[in-house]
C-alpha cells in the first residue's frame, strides 16, 4: 500500500475514474501494484530516452487488461524524469496516417494534452514555449547577443529536418509577439504548434510561413517537438497512443495499409537510432497484433519485425526487451494488493474507516470466480468497480451486511470474446491462495 499522503481530491479522482470504467489522471500511485518486470522493462526505455536515443514499445493487452492504467504509471514515472509527455487515444477522426485531416487532428489532440511535471493534467505547450524564450534570453543576456539570434542559433538543428526552418520561423514569431506585446502573433503562433491551421494560406498570412503541420507530416512533427523539448530544458518527448484498435476497425485497405507503413517508419527510426530523445508507447489488443487479416502482422515488414521471441517462447519465459509487451494477467495475490489498496483510498486512508475487513477481500474475489472464472484475472475492470460498488453501497446504508451484498453482486464479462483463453491457471491458483 503506498505510503505518500493521501489528498482529497486524488482520491475523489481515483474512486469516480475507475468506478467509471476510466483509469484516473492523478492518484495512481496509491492504487500500482504488480507488473514489476514490465515498469522495470519501461524505465530502461525512458533512461534511454533521456541519453539520446529513442523508444518504441506496443503494450499489447485485453480489453479491461490495465493497458491504459499501465501507460499511466509510465507516463507518471516519465514526468519524474523531466520528460514531456504527449498522449491521445486513436478514434474513427484521429488516425496516424489520413488525407482528411484525421492525422492533424490526432496531432493537435496529443498537443492539447502535453503535460510537464508542473504542468501534469496537460496544456503545457504554452508554458514550453515560454521556457524556451526565458532559456533564450538568459543565454542572450550571457552572451551580450539579441534574443532572435539565439533562437535561430538553437534551433539551426531543426532545419536539417522536414519542416524545421517553419518550425523554427514559428518560434521566432512568437518571440517578436513576446517582445513586442503583440498577444495575437503569440496566440497565431501556439495555434501553428498545435497543427490548428488547416490551410498554409492561412498560416502563410498569419505567420509567413509556407507550411502548416497536417495529414502527410504528422510523424515528422513530433520528431521536431522532441527536439525543441531538450531545447527548453526537458529531457525529452514521450508519445502514448492508447486505442491502436482503431486502426484494425478501418474498413478501407488501403487507409489501414497507410497507417501500418507509418508504424513502420516510427519503429525504424526508433530501433535504428535516427529518432532521438524521442519514444513511443502504442497501446492495442491481441487481435490488433496478430491478426493476419487486418491486424499489423498483415503488414509482412511489421509482422517480420514484431514477431515473438522464439527462443523465449520455447523456454516459456518472457522477453522484456521486445517491441511487444504483452501484459501478463494478474495474480490472486496482486488482485488482493489491489483491493485492499481501494479500500485504503476509499477510507481516505485511514484503516478505522474501512468498511470491509480482510476476510470481506478474500470473499469478493471468491465470488468472481465463481461468477466469471479466470476473466477477472485477465481483464479486472468490472471486478474493480464491482468493488467499489458495492464499498459505495456501505458507505451510504451502514445497515447492509457485506457479506450479503457479495451474495448479490453481478460482474459482467468483457464483450471481446474472440480473444485466446487461458489455461485456467489462474482459477486454480485461488484455491490454494493464503495471505
Amino acid at each position: 500500500m503506498s505510503a505518500r499522503p493521501l489528498r482529497a481530491r486524488e482520491r475523489d479522482a481515483v474512486i469516480q475514474s475507475l468506478k467509471a470504467g476510466v483509469t484516473p489522471r492523478i492518484g495512481i500511485q496509491h492504487i500500482q501494484i504488480g507488473r514489476k518486470q514490465e515498469v522495470q522493462a519501461l524505465c530502461r526505455d525512458l533512461e534511454r530516452i533521456v541519453a539520446g536515443g529513442a523508444a518504441f514499445r506496443l503494450i499489447i493487452g485485453e480489453y479491461g487488461a490495465g493497458k491504459t492504467f499501465f501507460l499511466s504509471v509510465i507516463r507518471a514515472i516519465a514526468l519524474e524524469k523531466k520528460l514531456v509527455i504527449a498522449q491521445a487515444d486513436l478514434s474513427p477522426d484521429r488516425r496516424i496516417q489520413a488525407s482528411q485531416g484525421q492525422a492533424r487532428n490526432l496531432y493537435a489532440e496529443l498537443m492539447r494534452n502535453l503535460a510537464t511535471r508542473t504542468s501534469p493534467e496537460g496544456n503545457a505547450l504554452h508554458s514550453l514555449v515560454e521556457k524556451f524564450i526565458t532559456r533564450a534570453k538568459q543565454q542572450a543576456d550571457r552572451t551580450q547577443t539579441s534574443v532572435e539570434n539565439v533562437i535561430r542559433q538553437q534551433l539551426s538543428a531543426l532545419t536539417d529536418y522536414v519542416g524545421g526552418y517553419e518550425f523554427a520561423e514559428v518560434i521566432a514569431a512568437y518571440w517578436q509577439g513576446h517582445d513586442t506585446g503583440n498577444e495575437h502573433l503569440k496566440s497565431d503562433a501556439i495555434r501553428w504548434l498545435r497543427a490548428e491551421y488547416s490551410t498554409k494560406t492561412e498560416a502563410k498570412k498569419a505567420l509567413g510561413v509556407s507550411a502548416i503541420i497536417g495529414d502527410t507530416n504528422f510523424y515528422d512533427g513530433l520528431k521536431l517537438m522532441s527536439l525543441f523539448v531538450r531545447q527548453a530544458g526537458y529531457a525529452g518527448l514521450l508519445v502514448n497512443l492508447d486505442e491502436m484498435v482503431n486502426l484494425y476497425k478501418l474498413h478501407n485497405t488501403q487507409a489501414r495499409t497507410a497507417n501500418y507503413e507509418q508504424v513502420l517508419r516510427m519503429l525504424n527510426d526508433c530501433l535504428q537510432g535516427s529518432a532521438s530523445y524521442l519514444g513511443f508507447l502504442l497501446g492495442g489488443t491481441p487481435e490488433f497484433l496478430t491478426d493476419t487479416r487486418k491486424g499489423l502482422y498483415s503488414y509482412e515488414a511489421l509482422r517480420s519485425r514484431l514477431a515473438a521471441n522464439s527462443f523465449a517462447q520455447q523456454a516459456d519465459v518472457i522477453d522484456y526487451d521486445a517491441p511487444c509487451l504483452h501484459l501478463a494477467s494478474l495474480t490472486p495475490e496482486e488482485l488482493y494488493l489491489l483491493l485492499h489498496n481501494l479500500r485504503h483510498v476509499f477510507a481516505s486512508g485511514d484503516p478505522d474507516r474501512y468498511l470491509v475487513p480482510d476476510e470481506a477481500l478474500k470473499a469478493f474475489l471468491h465470488h468472481c470466480q465463481i461468477r466469471i472464472g479466470e476473466a477477472y484475472f485477465r481483464t479486472p475492470r468490472h471486478t474493480i468497480k464491482a468493488f467499489l460498488d458495492m464499498l459505495a453501497v456501505l458507505e451510504q446504508h451502514p445497515d447492509q451486511a457485506w457479506n450479503d451484498l457479495i451474495q448479490t453482486i453481478d460482474i459482467p464479462l468483457e464483450q471481446a470474446t474472440d480473444m485466446p483463453q487461458p489455461d485456467g491457471a489462474a482459477s486454480d491458483e485461488l484455491t490454494s491462495f493464503r495471505l
